[in-house]
C-alpha cells in the first residue's frame, strides 16, 4: 500500500524494472556530462559493447566461478547443517567447541584465503574451501537456533508419543528449522560468490576474480565493469534458486 493505494501485482513488479532503468539512464548520459572520465566510469553501452566483443572470454573466466561457488554454497551449508544438528543434541561439544568456530569466523576471510591456498595449492580446491568456509557460520548459528525453535509444549507432547529422538528431529525440529536455514542459505547464495572470487584473487588465471584482477592492472576498466556485472548476476541467480526452493518447500 502506497499513499493509501494499493498496487496491482503488475505495478509491483514494474517498479523495481523503472527504478534500474533510471538509474541505468543517469549513468549513461549524466555521468558523462559530470565531467567523469570514460577510464574511471565507462557507461552502460561500453560495458554492453565489452559483453558483445569479449563474450566468450567473459563465459570462459564465468565456469570456474560458477564451480567454486557452487560446491563451496553446497559443502559449507551441509557442514553447518550437520554440526548444528550435532550442537544441539549434544550441549557439551557445542559448549566446547562453538567458541572454536566463533574465533575461526572472526578471521578476515583475505588473511585467511592465503593460508588455504598454502595447505591445498592452487587449482579450484582452495577456492571451494573458502567459499565454504565464508558460507558456513552464518548457516551454523541459525540452523542452532532454528533447531532449538521448537517450544517446550510441542517437545513434551512428542515425548508423551513416545516419539524417539529422530523422530522428534525429523517431525519436529527440522522442519522448525527451515525458515531459518532459507534465510542462511539467501544470505550464502551471495557470499559463496564473494568467497569463491576472494580464492581467484590470491592466486588464480582463471574465473571472475583473476579477470577483475588483469583488468584493473590493465587499465581496462569497461572489462573490469563487465566481470563485476557478471558477478552480481552469479549472485543474484544463486539468490532466485534459493528462492524458488523455498517457496515450493515452505509454501502455506
Amino acid at each position: 500500500m502506497r499513499g493509501g493505494k494499493v498496487l496491482s501485482p503488475a505495478a509491483e513488479a514494474m517498479l523495481p524494472i523503472l527504478g534500474v532503468a533510471s538509474i541505468l539512464l543517469a549513468w549513461q548520459f549524466l555521468v558523462p556530462l559530470a565531467g567523469v572520465p570514460a577510464y574511471i566510469v565507462p557507461t552502460p553501452s561500453a560495458i554492453l559493447a565489452v559483453f558483445q566483443r569479449h563474450w566468450p572470454l567473459l563465459v570462459d573466466n564465468l565456469w570456474p566461478t560458477v564451480i567454486e561457488s557452487l560446491a563451496g554454497f553446497a559443502i559449507g551449508n551441509l557442514a553447518a547443517v550437520a554440526m548444528a544438528t550435532v550442537f544441539v543434541h549434544s550441549r557439551y561439544l557445542q559448549a566446547t567447541y562453538f567458541p572454536v568456530v566463533l574465533f575461526f569466523n572472526t578471521i578476515p576471510v583475505l588473511a585467511l584465503s592465503p593460508v588455504i591456498i598454502l595447505i591445498f595449492g592452487l587449482g579450484m580446491t582452495p577456492k571451494i574451501v573458502i567459499a565454504a568456509v565464508i558460507c558456513f557460520f552464518p548457516t551454523l548459528v541459525n540452523m542452532i537456533r532454528g533447531l532449538e525453535s521448537a517450544s517446550v509444549n510441542e517437545h513434551e507432547l512428542f515425548r508423551v508419543l513416545s516419539a524417539s529422538r529422530w523422530e522428534v528431529f525429523w517431525r519436529l525440529r527440522f522442519p522448525r528449522s527451515l525458515p531459518m536455514l532459507f534465510s542462511s542459505l539467501r544470505i550464502a547464495s551471495a557470499t559463496a560468490v564473494i568467497g569463491a572470487i576472494v580464492g581467484e584473487w590470491i592466486g588464480s588465471d582463471k574465473g571472475l576474480g583473476a579477470l577483475i584482477i588483469q583488468a584493473t592492472f590493465n587499465y581496462q576498466s569497461d572489462r573490469l565493469y563487465a566481470a563485476i556485472v557478471l558477478s552480481s548476476s552469479l549472485s543474484i541467480t544463486l539468490f532466485l534458486v534459493v528462492v524458488i526452493f523455498e517457496r515450493r518447500l515452505l509454501r502455506p
